[in-house]
C-alpha cells in the first residue's frame, strides 16, 4: 500500500503541475544556452584569477581619469565602470592586467529576454511569481518521490545506481535518465523555490550595516599597490569595489568579497568596518548560480539537459501510465467469472505481465475452453472454475504488483465453494536480490489452502523471457494433456532489407540430431560472436534468432533439428552455395567482455556456438573456462576441432565437460558447475565474468547452483554480480 502512495503522489502532482512544469522546462532549456553563449565571449583572460587587486586597480587608475567601480558579473568578467582620458563615462569589459578595454557589456538577446519573463512569472507579475514558486516545489516533490520510487524499484539505497531491467523504451529510460538527473532536478527546484522566497521578502533581511567611524588626518596617502589588503586579496576573491567619491578621508574603498564586505581607508588602507555576508545573501548568490548555471558552461549543460530530462519524463511517465491502464483495460472477457472452468488472475507492474497471460488466454480460447482474466485485485469466489492461474510479477524489494495490492487482504477474507488446481508462473530479475518473491509468496498462500492443488510447481520467468514462457507451455500441455498453440504477433519486417549469406560448411545432424551450419555474407556485414542471426521462414514470417560464433569471416551456427521445426529443417535440408536470407543482430549484452581477467562460458547443447566463436576470436591474455553439457561422448565430437585449436593456441584456458547419458547417475553442467564452485567464486570475487548460454531449463538450474556457491563461498547472493554485469546470458 505504501508504494501505491508514492506512486499515486508522483502522478497526481504531475498532472496537476504538468502545463506549468512543461513551460518552465522550455524555457529553463532555452535560458541554460545564455550562459553558454556568454562564456564564450572573449572576455575571459587566463590567470586573471590569481591577479592581485592591487595591480589591477593601479592599471586602472593610470589608464583612465577616474575610476568609479569594477566588479565581476555572473560570467566572471571584469567590468569597469570609468571616465575616459577624452572625458567619456563608459561601462565595458577590461582586461585586468593592461587595464584596455575588451568590448562593450553583452546585450541579452530578445529570445532570453522572453524566456526570462515567461520563465520567471509567465507575464503575469506578482501571481505568475507565486505560480512559478508554487509549481518549482510541486517538481520538488515529484523528484523527490520519483528518488523514493527508484529506490523501491531498485531494491535499495546501496543498488541506486545498478543496472535496470528493459522491460520497455519508456520504463527503462524513465528509471536511467532518472537516477541521474533527479539530483540536478531537485537542486533546480530548491534553488527555484528559494529565489522565490526571496522575492517576496519572506526571507530575513540580508542587508550590510556599516559603521563609519571618525578618521583623524594623515600627512601621507598610501600608493593603490601599496596597500596590503590589496596586495594580498586575489580577483578570485572579489565580486565588487567601489572607488571613493571623493578625496575626503571618510570616504572609503568599498570591497566586497566573496564572503565579506570591507569599508578601506584611502589613505592609510586600513579596514575601517569588517562585515560578513549572511547565510542568507550566499545562499542567495549561490542559488542563483545554481539555477541560472551563469559563469559555468558544465553547469550550465547539466541544467539543460535536466530540462530535456524533465520535458522525457512527462512524455514516459504519461506514456508508462496510459500502458498499464489499457493493459487492464484490455480485458474483455467472453466468459463471466462463475461460468468459467479456467481463471487467469494477474499481477502486474508495468502492464507486461498482461501480454503473457492474454496469449494463455486466447490459447485456452482457441480450443474451446471457458475462461475468465482478471487482476489480482479482482479476487473472488468462482462457482465453476477448476483452474485458477496466477501470472505475478515482482516489484522491488519482493513486493506486490500495482495490480495485486489488495489480492493477500482478499485473499483472507475469500473462500473458494470447490476444490482448485492451481499453478503460478512467476516474473522477474535476477538482477534483484527478490527474483519472483511475490510470486513465490503467492505460491506458499496456495499451498496453505486445503481447497487449494498444486497443478504444476511455481514456475520462474527471468527478464520476460518468451522462451521461458513457451517452456512453461509445454509443461502445461504435457500435464493437462492440452495442445495449446501460442499465436505470436507477425512483424513487420522489410524483407528487401535482408542480407544475402552463403552456405559455406554443413555437418550431417549427430546422434543428438545437431548440426553445424557455416555461413559466409556476401557483401561485408558487421557481426561478432554472440550477435543473433534473425530468420523470418516464408511458412509465417515469424522471427526465429541462433546466436552466432563468428569463426574468421564467416557465421558458425549450431542447430538441433526439431521433427516439425521449421527453421531447424530448413538449415538441414541446405545445400552447399545455397543463399540463405537473414539479418544480424547485435547483441552487446553477450558479447565476450574485453576488460574482464577471467571468464568462465557455460553451456549445454548447441547454446556452446558464439563461444566456439569468441575462444577462437580471443586475442587478448584473459584467462577462459568452457563448461559444456551433452549427453554422450559423440554429442562432443563435431565441436572437438574448435575447442582443441583453442586449448592448442592458450586462447582457452581449461575445458570440462558432463556427459547426462554416459553414466548410470545422470550428470548434468550444473553439477559440473558445483564440483569447481572454488573457480567460480574466485572468478566472481575477481570481478571476473560468468556467460551463459543454452537452454533456459539448464540456465535456471545453473543459476541456482551458482547462486548457493555465491551465498556460501562470498556471502553474496548472486542478484549483485548480476547487478555489476558480471552475469551475461543468452537462452532460449
Amino acid at each position: 500500500m505504501t508504494i501505491s502512495i508514492w506512486r499515486y503522489s508522483h502522478l497526481v502532482l504531475a498532472i496537476m503541475s504538468s502545463l506549468f512544469i512543461l513551460i518552465a522546462s522550455v524555457t529553463g532549456a532555452i535560458l541554460a544556452f545564455e550562459p553558454i553563449s556568454n562564456q564564450i565571449q572573449p572576455y575571459a583572460i587566463d590567470g586573471a584569477e590569481d591577479v592581485s587587486l592591487a595591480k589591477t586597480l593601479s592599471v586602472l587608475q593610470q589608464e583612465y581619469d577616474e575610476v568609479f567601480t569594477l566588479e565581476k558579473d555572473k560570467n566572471d568578467f571584469l567590468i569597469a565602470s570609468v571616465i575616459t582620458k577624452e572625458g567619456e563615462s563608459e561601462t565595458f569589459y577590461v582586461h585586468p592586467i593592461t587595464g584596455e578595454k575588451l568590448g562593450d557589456l553583452i546585450k541579452k538577446a530578445p529570445i532570453f529576454e522572453f524566456a526570462t519573463n515567461l520563465h520567471r512569472s509567465l507575464f503575469l507579475k506578482t501571481t505568475g511569481r507565486v505560480l512559478i514558486g508554487v509549481v518549482s516545489f510541486l517538481l520538488f516533490v515529484i523528484a523527490v518521490t520519483g528518488i523514493k520510487l527508484i529506490l523501491k524499484r531498485q531494491g535499495g539505497i546501496k543498488r541506486f545506481f545498478s543496472k535496470v531491467v528493459k522491460e520497455n523504451f519508456e520504463q527503462y529510460y524513465h528509471v536511467v535518465i532518472g537516477k541521474y538527473a533527479l539530483i540536478p532536478i531537485v537542486i533546480i527546484t530548491l534553488t527555484g523555490v528559494f529565489l522565490s522566497l526571496e522575492k517576496f521578502d519572506v526571507l530575513p533581511d540580508s542587508k550590510i550595516s556599516h559603521q563609519y567611524p571618525e578618521q583623524e588626518e594623515v600627512e601621507q596617502r598610501l600608493l593603490l599597490r601599496d596597500i596590503p589588503l590589496f596586495q594580498n586579496t586575489r580577483l578570485k576573491n572579489v565580486t565588487h569595489v567601489e572607488f571613493p567619491f571623493s578625496d575626503d578621508i571618510e570616504d572609503y574603498f568599498t570591497v566586497k568579497l566573496n564572503d565579506k564586505e570591507l569599508l578601506v581607508n584611502q589613505y592609510t588602507g586600513a579596514i575601517v568596518s569588517h562585515q560578513d555576508i549572511s547565510f542568507v545573501a550566499l545562499a542567495s548568490y549561490w542559488s542563483l548560480i545554481l539555477h541560472t548555471g551563469q559563469g559555468t558552461i558544465i553547469w550550465a549543460i547539466v541544467l539543460l539537459l535536466a530540462c530535456v530530462a524533465i520535458m522525457f519524463f512527462m512524455y514516459s511517465g504519461f506514456a508508462m501510465t496510459l500502458r498499464r491502464r489499457n493493459s487492464t483495460s484490455k480485458i474483455k472477457n467472453i466468459f463471466k467469472k462463475d461460468e468459467a472452468e479456467y481463471i487467469i488472475l494477474i499481477g502486474s507492474e508495468t502492464g507486461n505481465t498482461f501480454r503473457s497471460a492474454t496469449l494463455f488466454y486466447d490459447a485456452l480460447i482457441d480450443v474451446g475452453h471457458s475462461v475468465f482474466m482478471a487482476t489480482l485485485n479482482d479476487y473472488s469466489t468462482y462457482d465453476k472454475a477448476k483452474y485458477l492461474v496466477v501470472f505475478a510479477a515482482t516489484y522491488g524489494e519482493g513486493e506486490a504488483p500495482i495490480s495485486a495490492s489488495n489480492f493477500v487482504k482478499l485473499f483472507k477474507s475469500v473462500k473458494q465453494k470447490q476444490p482448485l488446481h492451481y499453478a503460478v508462473v512467476g516474473f522477474g530479475s535476477l538482477m534483484y536480490p527478490e527474483y519472483c518473491k511475490y510470486a513465490i509468496d503467492v505460491d506458499v498462500m496456495f499451498q496453505n489452502k486445503t481447497y487449494f492443488t498444486e497443478h504444476l510447481p511455481l514456475f520462474k520467468i527471468n527478464n520476460q523471457s518468451f522462451e521461458a514462457f513457451k517452456t512453461w507451455i509445454t509443461q502445461w500441455n504435457a500435464q493437462t494433456h492440452h495442445d495449446l498453440k501460442i499465436k505470436f504477433q507477425k512483424p513487420q519486417i522489410n524483407l528487401k532489407k535482408l542480407k544475402e549469406f552463403k552456405v559455406i560448411h554443413k555437418s550431417e545432424p549427430n546422434i543428438d540430431d545437431s548440426f553445424l551450419v557455416q555461413l559466409r555474407p556476401t557483401k561485408k556485414v558487421k557481426f561478432t560472436s554472440g550477435d543473433l542471426l534473425s530468420l523470418y521462414p516464408e511458412v509465417d514470417f515469424i522471427e526465429r534468432q541462433y546466436s552466432i560464433g563468428k569463426i574468421e569471416k564467416d557465421i558458425l551456427l549450431s542447430i538441433k533439428k526439431h521433427e516439425f521445426g521449421v527453421c531447424s529443417n530448413y538449415f538441414n535440408n541446405l545445400k552447399i552455395n545455397e543463399i540463405v536470407n537473414a539479418q544480424v543482430k547485435h547483441n552487446l549484452d553477450f558479447h565476450f567482455p574485453k576488460d574482464a581477467k577471467e571468464v568462465v562460458m557455460i553451456a549445454n547443447g548447441t547454446g556452446i556456438a558464439p563461444f566456439l566463436g569468441m575462444i577462437n576470436e580471443q586475442r587478448t591474455a584473459i584467462k577462459t573456462h568452457l563448461f559444456w553439457g551433452g549427453r554422450t561422448k559423440d554429442s562432443l565430437r563435431m565441436y572437438e576441432t574448435f575447442i582443441d585449436a583453442a586449448l592448442y593456441k592458450k586462447t582457452l584456458t581449461s575445458f570440462e565437460v558432463a556427459y547426462s547419458q554416459e553414466q548410470k547417475d545422470k550428470f548434468y553442467v550444473q553439477d559440473l558447475i558445483l564440483n569447481h564452485q572454488e573457480l567460480i567464486s574466485k572468478v566472481l570475487k575477481a570481478n571476473g565474468v560468468v556467460m551463459i548460454c543454452g537452454s533456459v531449463a539448464m540456465q535456471n538450474r545453473v543459476l541456482e547452483t551458482i547462486h548457493t556457491i555465491t551465498l556460501k563461498q562470498l556471502n553474496t547472493p548472486l542478484s549483485t554480480f548480476e547487478a555489476n554485469d558480471q552475469l551475461k546470458m543468452d537462452c532460449y
